[in-house]
């Protein structure tokens, strides 16, 4: 598996498995079957109710921890909320670490929210912080305020919202640039159906979701899709064994509509393309 590369030097595997809208009760089960596939790198997030399913997979796979990168998500605002709401996610995980912890979404008290992350990185229980659904003027806010600098930003990145100018400004910051939704979720169908995707994906062999998820990958970009389709899952971490030319990924800028899926928060998505 391709990995990218933290400015602190902590490393991730560029591709990983999602647990998002995974019943709680199910997540155990798939993870585990993904570990099984080959996956190392697996996103929770305290809201998704998933830590506990995860940690258990893990613990349960024979492997020792430190050959995962498992990610969480704050769902709290503000200092206190939050220190107390990552001791008790390491709880349920059942780990004194998480490899990544970002914040799920800006809210009013962002800033204290970090300083929670970062006395939590400075306390060694997690080894990165990062951010989630932060647009550039956002980041700069914690960017001017932080002591330790976040490494990622995950955002809604695909074919159809392909964040043209959120990238290049997060690799001006150092920060990897993780995509979640990068198979478009509902809009999936008609990404697979383009006859450009289809195309490439009889030209390598390989199914259409394979072909959008190399499309980010080979542009550094970290994916975490997610399914509880055993083919599908094995399919999609089978999606770095192939690659496409420059031409073939520059061919599919086209398709960008310039707007999220989900359309919220809308005042977002609009200053992540307009306000930059």
């Amino acid at each position: 598996m391709e990995n990218v590369t933290f400015k602190n030097g902590v490393t991730m595997p560029i591709l990983g498995y999602g647990t998002f809208q995974t019943p709680p009760a199910e997540t155990e089960k798939n993870v585990a079957q993904a570990i099984k596939i080959g996956y190392r790198s697996i996103d929770t997030a305290q809201v998704y109710g998933t830590e506990t399913g995860v940690g258990a997979a893990i613990a349960n796979s024979g492997l020792p921890r430190d050959q995962f990168f498992v990610t969480t998500k704050t769902q709290t605002d503000g200092y206190a909320e939050t220190t107390q709401g990552l001791d008790e996610s390491l709880q349920r995980f059942g780990s004194d670490y998480f490899d990544l912890i970002i914040i799920h979404w800006p809210t009013e008290n962002s800033l204290e929210t970090y300083r929670a992350l970062e006395d939590a990185y400075q306390a060694g229980k997690v080894r990165a912080i990062g951010l989630s659904n932060f647009n550039a003027t956002q980041i700069d806010q914690v960017l001017a305020n932080a002591h330790v600098k976040p490494v990622i930003d995950q955002i809604e990145t695909h074919l159809f919202w392909q964040q043209a100018k959120m990238h290049p400004y997060l690799l001006q910051h150092d920060m990897v640039h993780e995509s979640w939704a990068p198979l478009g979720e509902n809009f999936g169908r008609e990404m697979m159906g383009l006859p450009a995707v289809t195309a490439l994906a009889e030209k390598y062999q390989v199914a259409p979701a394979q072909v959008l998820l190399r499309w980010l990958t080979q542009q550094g970009i970290v994916t975490i899709p997610k399914s509880t389709n055993l083919d599908h899952v094995a399919s999609n971490f089978a999606a770095t064994e192939f690659n496409l030319t420059t031409a073939e990924i520059d061919s599919l800028r086209q398709f960008d509509r310039h707007h999220s899926i989900k359309d919220w928060p809308k005042s977002m998505a609009e200053d992540q393309y307009n306000n930059m």
